[in-house]
């Protein structure tokens, strides 16, 4: 049946066949005895059958005519063209099927337009930071047997920065950084393509700002509803946001000494611009960090992220002092260096002065600057004997808090302390060595004998010595000058220390006659003895002083009278005063124990009793 050859001159088709149809050529089996033939076949934008709702497409026709294995015809119309909703139906003739008569079957599908989807993976970025940028768009997927893709010019930037297509027909492509280069679709056939950015720092030599909204606009030259592509166009757009969560500055004392080191925490996530890296910020000229005193400064200065992905950057810097000044007491001055050098983040040393003020600021963005400042301080310093005593063949602990001698942060210090007992007041130099790295509490160990003579730490004592360790702060705060100094001291005993209500205490006081027997009640104008008990529980001697006050049943004192005198070591005693009752009533006595009549120091609490006169 073959009468009419297709113009090409290689393909003959049924007679009675329109000439203007298109021929994509013959279907193959897929495998030798598989029975299944399949064709793969691009179908072009005129295509379709000649319609008034088609544009004009001559142009285009005649350069695809002919295309590769692709036959169309040579005089097709020109305004063909595939619309929405048209259906594509595939028909095939079977000859003879498996019940030997002809079966002619048919499979079909509708052309459909979509419209596109924008999409990134977070709304807000750090300046620096990659963002995931997803278009999803099935009129893209044109090839069904491949991941295609498609050029980032497709997509505009529009910022106070810049407004500029991000691909390199825009000029800024490299600014992107993009990863693939393009658009790439995620798989065969999804119709979602994926591009990884960099949020750039600068777009047409502008800087983008803290917080600067960003539109990004892909246009749908092919939006559902349209008849076909190009016949209408919607605009897709994503706003994201540069971030601007700010920046803090926190140090981590809010008073140092003369020669602390300084901790320096700042927290600024803007500036965790790699997540999978450990970033840096302070040492450029758009993120300074400048950490100073009132005379010193260190510009700029480094400090480095504590881990991937944290936004918090630390650093230390160690104050050194000044030299001009002799801080231990020894004559030399220069105990403290004065230096003032560093880039950061752990190598910082910075010069201060005893009355002064460290202050670390960080330009986190354009014209803003966050700022963490403290205060630098001399101290006064004290002394203290670990144990209020101790025995006098034992040992004695000696410590000196002075933050301000603690004059290397990274080392141990040690300078010489007075110490003496009342058995030697020549005493001893005795060396306080700090109990670590930058603790600014000394210890010294004093080796207390009875027998030897005092040298090196070993100090002669003799039972119930005081000893005393004395400590020349030189290193002063206000009022004091430089040039001033300030003796402090510490001491301890030696021997057993009974508490002050249990050196001489008093029990059993009661009413006795001349004979010592007790009454119960008494006459008025007998004369009768009121007495306590005293015993002195030290083992060295204590004087004191019992006084007895009789006062009536108004609390009015009728009678007070005293004795003196000193107990030795573990003597008991029951002193006695005398009282003659002028008048009827009940009376309350009260004995106290003073160290002196003039030195009311009670060696005992009080005790009392009833006494009833008729």
């Amino acid at each position: 049946d073959a009468t009419l050859l297709h113009s090409n001159g290689l393909t003959v088709l049924p007679t009675g066949t329109d000439n203007d149809i298109t021929l994509f050529g013959p279907i193959n089996e897929i495998a030798p005895d598989a029975g299944i033939f399949e064709s793969d076949i691009a179908i072009r934008y005129f295509d379709g059958p000649a319609s008034a709702s088609c544009p004009t497409t001559t142009a285009a026709a005649t350069l695809l005519r002919i295309e590769g294995d692709l036959i169309v015809p040579l005089g097709g119309p020109a305004t063909s063209c595939i619309l929405q909703g048209d259906i594509l139906t595939v028909e095939y003739t079977d000859p003879t099927d498996a019940s030997g008569d002809p079966n002619t079957v048919t499979d079909s599908a509708t052309f459909d337009l979509r419209n596109g989807v924008l999409q990134s993976d977070k709304s807000v970025y750090i300046i620096g930071a990659d963002m995931i940028l997803t278009v999803i768009e099935p009129d893209w997927d044109r090839d069904n047997d491949g991941a295609e893709t498609y050029d980032l010019d497709a997509i505009e930037w529009d910022s106070d920065a810049a407004t500029v297509t991000m691909g390199n027909a825009g000029g800024e492509g490299a600014a992107f950084d993009p990863e693939p280069s393009s658009l790439r679709e995620t798989g065969d056939s999804t119709g979602i393509f994926q591009v990884v950015i960099e949020i750039p720092n600068t777009l047409a030599g502008d800087k983008l700002e803290r917080g600067e909204e960003v539109v990004l606009e892909y246009t749908d030259w092919g939006p559902s509803g349209a008849d076909y592509v190009g016949d209408e166009d919607e605009d897709i757009n994503l706003t994201i946001f540069t971030s601007n969560f700010g920046a803090t500055v926190e140090l981590d004392q809010k008073v140092y000494s003369w020669t602390d080191k300084v901790y320096i925490t700042i927290v600024a996530p803007d500036h965790n611009f790699d997540s999978n890296l450990i970033d840096e910020i302070g040492n450029s000229a758009e993120d300074p960090i400048k950490v100073a005193t009132r005379g010193t400064d260190i510009d700029p200065y480094k400090l480095v992220e504590t881990g991937t992905d944290t936004g918090i950057f630390t650093g230390e810097v160690i104050l050194t002092g000044f030299t001009a000044h002799d801080a231990d007491g020894d004559g030399v001055e220069g105990d403290a260096s004065g230096t003032t050098a560093g880039v950061g983040p752990t190598d910082g040393f910075l010069a201060a002065d005893d009355d002064d003020g460290i202050t670390v600021s960080f330009e986190f963005s354009e014209d803003e600057t966050v700022v963490g400042s403290a205060l630098i301080r001399w101290n006064i310093g004290e002394v203290q004997w670990l144990e209020a005593s101790y025995p006098a063949t034992g040992t004695g602990v000696v410590r000196v808090v002075d933050p301000d001698m603690n004059l290397n942060p990274e080392a141990v210090d040690n300078f010489d302390t007075d110490v003496w007992s009342d058995s030697d007041a020549g005493g001893i130099d005795l060396t306080v060595t700090e109990t670590n790295e930058a603790t600014g509490i000394f210890e010294g160990t004093v080796f207390f004998t009875v027998t030897d003579e005092s040298s090196g730490h070993r100090l002669r004592v003799a039972e119930g010595d005081t000893v005393t360790a004395e400590y020349e702060d030189n290193t002063l705060p206000d009022p004091y000058t430089t040039a001033d100094e300030l003796d402090i001291t510490g001491t301890s005993i030696i021997g057993t220390i009974v508490p002050p209500l249990e050196r001489a205490p008093a029990s059993g006081i009661r009413v006795v006659d001349a004979f010592g027997n007790s009454l119960g009640e008494i006459s008025v104008d007998q004369q009768v003895q009121i007495t306590s008990d005293l015993a002195n529980g030290q083992d060295r001697a204590q004087a004191f002083a019992y006084l007895v006050q009789v006062q009536d049943d108004n609390g009015v004192t009728v009678s007070l009278a005293w004795i003196t005198g000193s107990l030795t070591a573990g003597q008991s005693f029951s002193p006695a005063l005398s009282w003659i009752p002028d008048a009827p009533g009940t009376y309350t006595a009260t004995a106290f124990v003073w160290e002196s009549v003039d030195n009311p120091t009670a060696l005992s609490p009080p005790v009392k009793t009833t006494v009833n006169v008729i």
